[in-house]
């Protein structure tokens, strides 16, 4: 910090810093990552909220950089949610937006970049994994309930697509969330093993594992991961549900972020691999007896995956169907998104 700035943490001055900003020079100096404080996001700035980057580690040591969205002028302990999602998005696209939105309307919040992804550490780029992408959830939870204005007895989730399913698996391991919310989710650990609808033959799947085993000996010989092309880039005939994505991820009036996966690069080849082996829903069941909200369009593609975690669920769970509305609508479309009913979900169970 230059002179400047220490002096102004002296005596009456420090009253004036916010804990945003405060906690964003601190988090910054220990998670040894480099924040770019430009407003970047794919949605106008709010004026109800402060806003600030910070970043924070998480039990592998990795950095991850987040957003920290806060009503203003709010006083006392409050309640927390921390945001993370779509799968190959960045916290400047849906997940920032879903929490500028929920910080309008009183919670503290955080939209973070998970490991490997936007603004966040590790290495190689592009990565994914069951395992650490859940624990990255928990990491929010570790940094949202160390801010002094947050009563940690009060931390929401909410996961968005893939994040989705992450969320539902850190919330049944993690008891210190009391209520989770799964928007137009996806259980990214079935969707790899079986493809979708479980349409995927043992056949199928046992040439696939093959394929990525001589994809990992041609990675290991050139000592580096290898990238599949561009995402989204159409060339015609594909499917509706890829068609929306590329609507929403390569329209710089809607999504488009150049630090998103599927905005501007790729996944690795290999990213698959984990995923195949570890299904994160085996045991939803005991996010009882912490409330579950699942929200999902009529007509997308990836209902399915809502409604079967909705019955493998315990009690108390509510599966929310937004009528007409597809998978990608949920990812920003102020007018289809239930910020109303997410509101009050958390309203009363975070009370």
């Amino acid at each position: 910090m230059e002179r400047r700035d220490l002096l102004k943490m002296t005596g009456a001055g420090i009253g004036a810093l916010s804990v945003s900003s405060l906690l964003a020079t601190v988090a910054k100096a220990e998670a040894d990552i480099q924040l770019d404080n430009t407003w970047d996001k794919t949605f106008a700035k709010s004026d109800k909220v402060d806003h600030a980057k910070v970043a924070f580690k998480n039990r592998y040591g990795i950095s991850l950089a987040a957003d920290l969205y806060q009503p203003k002028d709010a006083s006392g302990k409050l309640a927390a949610i921390v945001i993370s999602g779509p799968f190959g998005a960045v916290k400047e696209q849906s997940s920032g937006l879903y929490a500028q939105t929920m910080a309008e309307r009183g919670f503290v919040t955080l939209a973070f970049d998970p490991s490997y992804t936007g603004e966040s550490g590790g290495e190689p780029r592009n990565v994914a994994s069951p395992d650490i992408n859940t624990e990255d959830f928990s990491a929010a939870v570790d940094f949202v309930g160390l801010l002094p204005n947050v009563d940690r007895e009060r931390i929401g989730m909410i996961g968005i697509c893939g994040w989705g399913g992450m969320a539902l698996n850190a919330a049944a391991i993690d008891k210190r969330i009391k209520a989770v919310v799964a928007s137009t989710m996806y259980d990214m650990t079935r969707v790899m093993s079986k493809g979708y609808n479980d349409s995927v033959t043992p056949e199928q799947r046992a040439a696939s594992l093959e394929q990525l085993g001589q994809q990992r000996w041609a990675d290991a010989e050139n000592g580096a991961p290898a990238y599949g092309p561009v995402s989204l880039e159409l060339s015609g005939g594909e499917p509706q549900f890829v068609v929306e994505y590329a609507d929403y991820y390569k329209s710089t009036e809607r999504g488009f972020h150049p630090r998103a996966i599927n905005s501007n690069a790729s996944w690795s080849l290999t990213t698959p691999l984990s995923f195949m082996n570890m299904p994160i829903l085996t045991y939803i069941a005991e996010i009882t007896p912490r409330p579950l909200l699942l929200v999902h369009g009529e007509i997308a593609h990836s209902r399915y995956f809502s409604e079967t975690a909705y019955e493998a669920a315990a009690e108390p769970k509510e599966l929310m169907i937004i009528p007409g509305a597809n998978h990608t609508d949920l990812y920003d479309q102020m007018d289809v998104i239930p910020f109303d009913k997410l509101t009050g979900f958390f309203e009363q169970h975070l009370a």
